[in-house]
């Protein structure tokens, strides 16, 4: 006889997935970078300071090139983001969110294809992406889809 899987069978299952998610490697290093980031002082006051530079950035872009100090606070705003990108604590934690991010997009890619091929998963990766491209993105295959 077939046995139809129930709602409840699925929510369990899910569960469970989110359990060896949780237990992956991928995820101790996602919590510890980021425990790191928390308690690193000079990380947050240096995010504080670019956040704080980005407003100022935001209200000097409503005037473009025109505003006075749009060259200096675009100056500012990019060195300070050069400096938080170079940040070993915050290097480390966008590298270990980087590759949680990708090992969801793999398992929500494969849940998807495991129902259907046609269904798009948006994964903010061009190479999956383009795996759940149905061919209907109306740029002519421009987008690299078949």
């Amino acid at each position: 006889m077939f046995k139809t899987v129930t709602h409840t069978d699925i929510l369990s299952n899910s569960l469970t997935l989110a359990e060896m998610i949780i237990k992956s490697q991928q995820f101790h290093q996602y919590e510890t970078a980021k425990s790191t980031l928390r308690r690193d002082i000079n990380a947050q006051e240096m995010i504080w300071d670019f956040n704080k530079r980005k407003d100022d950035f935001e209200e000097v872009q409503r005037f473009g090139k025109y505003h006075p100090d749009y060259s200096q606070v675009s100056k500012e705003v990019r060195e300070l983001k050069r400096k938080l990108d170079l940040y070993e604590p915050i290097a480390q934690f966008k590298k270990a969110e980087k590759e949680l991010e990708e090992l969801l997009n793999e398992v929500s890619l494969i849940v998807a294809h495991a129902v259907s091929k046609s269904i798009k998963v948006p994964t903010g990766n061009p190479f999956f992406d383009a795996m759940s491209c149905s061919g209907g993105c109306g740029s002519g295959g421009g987008c690299g889809c078949k």
